[in-house]
């Protein structure tokens, strides 16, 4: 018992550094997406440093949704392959441990990082992208240069909503722009014009946006008339000191932005849509399907590491990559699939799980009979011709 204690013991700590330097890299790779958005607020709206930081930290929870469950697999697919491939697998066999008898430790270690992702689901997610936004609309309010994103409609400024399709930053130069104003009591005014300008007035806080060459289209609600002008040159005002005290209200939530009691409250209190429903509840079942994919999706890897002991490791790694992209396959068309109202909720969000843990289940029996799966020919080859390219690549 005593051995069967430190073998355990050795095999979870060996998930452990591998799993970390997965989660620091892919987390890095993603956040290298949001490098040009990052960018673009130091350069152009004078954003401080700590503002950046404070963004970067709200946007880390959505980004470990993911790269947790990925590095779980990575941490005992890689661990097992090397143990494969150094024969310890074949010596713990030889000393009368069966794979079944190797499994608790990846069980304790996926439940762990199980625990950790619900962590972020349930509680990093919605508070981080609330927070994020709520920075976001700060940020816009104490500077329009915030709210005018190329090629985005930007609602951050209350009443106002902004279509930019370019900005020079340099002239404060407009293109083709697009600009709803409700700020009237009962008046939409829907200002459109091929060209404009931001000008700066002597007040810090009043910026005016100038329209050439445009048409505007006043729609009153009240009696549903319609009233077109084309104008030569056409000012709009923008009161920053007017709109943050306006602004002070509640933010309003997206579903992904509630806490799980808010959400759930929600949901009883009905929609007058399905298709609202079927997102709330497509929201909430997600909270708990993707942490319970570090369970599946490790429990995947464990026999696909032991592939390696009878094939080539690139077998093996390869069928962890076709099973991970067939994973991020199921869950992207059971997410469109429920929103469309095709299948339930809990089937769109549960099913790449099922799959998932029903393939794991399989190969972990098929490998303790000493019959290993072996993956069509034309993916073998093609696994290893992607392998010998990215070494030739990496070579000096």
């Amino acid at each position: 018992m005593k051995v069967f204690k430190r073998i355990h013991t050795y095999l979870f700590f060996e998930f452990i550094p591998p799993f970390a330097i997965s989660t620091f890299f892919l987390t890095s790779v993603f956040l290298m997406t949001r490098i040009p958005d990052i960018t673009n607020m130091v350069v152009n709206y004078n954003s401080s440093i700590t503002d950046i930081l404070l963004l970067i930290s709200y946007t880390l929870p959505r980004f470990m949704e993911f790269t947790i469950p990925m590095s779980t697999m990575i941490s005992v697919l890689l661990t097992i392959m090397r143990m494969s491939g150094e024969n310890e697998i074949i010596a713990l066999k030889g000393a009368g441990m069966s794979l079944y008898k190797l499994l608790p430790p990846v069980l304790i270690f996926s439940g762990i990082t199980l625990l950790i992702t619900m962590w972020v689901t349930v509680y990093g997610i919605p508070k981080g992208k609330l927070a994020l936004k709520v920075k976001t609309i700060e940020l816009a309010r104490s500077s329009i240069d915030a709210a005018l994103q190329e090629r985005q409609f930007n609602d951050q400024l209350d009443g106002i909503m902004i279509y930019v399709a370019h900005v020079d930053m340099g002239t404060r130069d407009l293109t083709d722009v697009f600009i709803e104003d409700r700020r009237t009591a009962d008046m939409v005014s829907i200002s459109t014009a091929p060209r404009g300008r931001l000008v700066r007035q002597e007040n810090q806080d009043l910026y005016t946006i100038r329209l050439y060459d445009g048409m505007i289209n006043q729609v009153n609600v009240q009696d549903h008339s319609v009233t077109n002008i084309n104008f030569g040159h056409y000012d709009i005002n923008i009161d920053l000191t007017a709109m943050q005290k306006d602004g002070e209200r509640e933010v309003r939530k997206s579903f992904d932005e509630m806490g799980l009691h808010e959400l759930v409250q929600r949901i009883r209190n009905g929609f007058k849509t399905p298709e609202r429903e079927s997102e709330a509840r497509l929201v909430l079942h997600e909270k708990f399907s993707i942490p319970f994919a570090c369970l599946a999706l490790g429990m995947l890897a464990f026999p696909l590491g032991v592939q390696s002991t009878s094939f080539r490791k690139s077998n093996g790694f390869g069928m962890g990559l076709g099973f991970f992209l067939l994973y991020y396959l199921l869950l992207a068309l059971g997410w469109s699939g429920g929103e469309a109202g095709r299948y339930p909720p809990v089937i769109a969000m549960w099913l790449p799980n099922v799959v998932m843990g029903i393939a794991g289940i399989f190969l972990l029996v098929r490998n303790a009979k000493e019959r290993p799966v072996r993956l069509p020919l034309w993916i073998r080859n093609l696994s290893a011709t992607v392998v010998a390219r990215f070494r030739k690549r990496i070579k000096p």
